[in-house]
């Protein structure tokens, strides 16, 4: 799993039968930080997460089985978690609510 920040979203209504409906989201991979990665990734979203939020993504085999269980759904990218709070031993790095 990876740290994202969800940063606008993809409309397409012509897609493929096997990804369904969906959401699709844009994110950007951050570190503990916020600190963001230059690139931006799609990755379906079940949970309904909004732009600005703190998502857990993960890729591969593990984006496919969240979608549906099935596995045979084409996708790279999945948000699993809607963060709310990050905290390591330096004290809290993110907390859902307040202004980034």
């Amino acid at each position: 799993m990876r740290l994202a920040k969800v940063v606008g979203q993809v409309v397409a209504t012509v897609r493929s039968d096997r990804l369904g409906m969906d959401k699709l989201t844009l994110v950007r991979f951050i570190d503990q930080d916020g600190t963001p990665e230059e690139s931006v990734s799609v990755a379906v979203d079940k949970l309904g997460a909004g732009e600005g939020e703190w998502v857990l993504v993960v890729g591969g085999s593990s984006a496919r089985m969240s979608v549906d269980g099935s596995g045979q759904v084409p996708v790279d990218l999945s948000i699993v978690g809607i963060v709310d709070e990050v905290t390591s031993d330096a004290g809290t790095l993110f907390k859902k609510n307040q202004s980034q």
